[in-house]
């Protein structure tokens, strides 16, 4: 199959232009010889940005999203109107790509694209979705990978409330079965608390409701062999959204509640110190 010369420019939230810090929210794709144009935006699962820029507010990031979503619509009309519509015998190659050039310019706002870039690409549709994976919703980063990034916050924040040292990776359990928890307090040979950062976000529901369902067996299976600490918390992220995804984190979540630990959103940093026992 052919493969078609596309560029294509990533749209970057930059809400606090004094940090210069941004967040890629979406992908816009054109092939002005082939007449493609194509583009997808974050709209729905926007808690990781107001989680990274302190003091923004959801509907500030919701309001600039669906302005730029309508940029894009009035783009593609008039890319229709001048050639990408394939009903027209003559396409305006040239129109085309000045109009890509001055949608992806530098600007002064809270939603810029990058430089444009160039992909080969068999079907564009496709290589779209794959972009928009790679850069925003991250595809890259498994499972492993995400729980991996939220220890390092969780271990930020224990340093931060100077309770750091009192935690350490320890093996839960007997020598037949045991349990990795990366946050572990131990009083002597006591085990005081035990921490588990969680990812219920996976993009298949199904998958959210295995991992809680796995760790619900793990806490179980402690518990029966009487190697279970008192006070034991779940720090977990998930959907932001109503979804069948959102439906399945909260089944999740009920799953390890019924084994009577403790789940807490990791973004709620208050309560997690709570439990740690620094207020």
């Amino acid at each position: 199959m052919k493969r078609i010369a596309c560029q294509y420019a990533i749209v970057r939230f930059m809400p606090y232009v004094e940090t210069g810090e941004f967040a890629n929210v979406g992908v816009v794709m054109i092939s002005p010889r082939y007449r493609y144009f194509g583009f997808r935006l974050e709209t729905r699962r926007y808690a990781r940005l107001t989680q990274f820029f302190k003091d923004l507010e959801g509907r500030l990031y919701r309001s600039a999203i669906y302005a730029i979503k309508e940029e894009l619509e009035r783009v593609h009309a008039l890319l229709k109107e001048n050639g990408f519509d394939r009903r027209y015998k003559h396409n305006d190659e040239a129109f085309a790509k000045q109009l890509f050039t001055e949608l992806t310019r530098p600007r002064e706002t809270m939603l810029r694209f990058s430089e444009p870039r160039v992909v080969l690409a068999e079907k564009p549709e496709e290589r779209l979705d794959e972009l928009f994976g790679h850069y925003v919703e991250h595809s890259f980063a498994t499972k492993r990978y995400r729980e991996t990034v939220m220890e390092s916050q969780l271990r930020r924040l224990l340093m931060q409330a100077s309770v750091g040292e009192r935690f350490s990776p320890e093996k839960l359990g007997d020598e037949e079965y045991h349990v990795n928890f990366p946050f572990v307090e131990k009083q002597q040979d006591q085990v005081l608390r035990a921490i588990k950062p969680l990812n219920l976000g996976q993009q298949d529901s199904s998958l959210i409701v295995e991992h809680g369902g796995k760790w619900q067996f793990r806490i179980n299976e402690l518990k029966r062999r009487r190697q279970l600490p008192r006070r034991v918390l779940f720090a977990v992220e998930g959907p932001d959204d109503d979804s069948r995804r959102g439906e399945a984190y909260h089944h999740a979540v009920a799953l390890l509640q019924e084994t009577g630990v403790s789940v807490l959103p990791l973004a709620k940093k208050e309560a997690l110190l709570e439990f740690v026992g620094t207020q």
